[in-house]
């Protein structure tokens, strides 16, 4: 096997852990936000404490805004 595609190889594998550690950060931040929002907090702060755009968080939240 060529150290190319031993380099493929272990590529792979990193991008599939970060994939799936990304997956699991957007499942606990989602708790997080969810928490949040029945806390009181208003979308635009959350928003600015996650550092995305308030239509992410509805997005994340899979909601309209209102």
């Amino acid at each position: 096997m060529t150290e190319a595609v031993k380099g493929i190889r272990r590529a792979a594998k990193r991008r599939e852990r970060a994939e799936q550690s990304r997956r699991e950060a957007t499942i606990e931040l989602r708790e997080h936000v969810r928490a949040a929002q029945s806390e009181g907090v208003s979308i635009a702060q959350i928003a600015r404490e996650a550092g995305l755009s308030r239509q992410g968080v509805y997005d994340l939240l899979g909601q309209q805004p209102s």
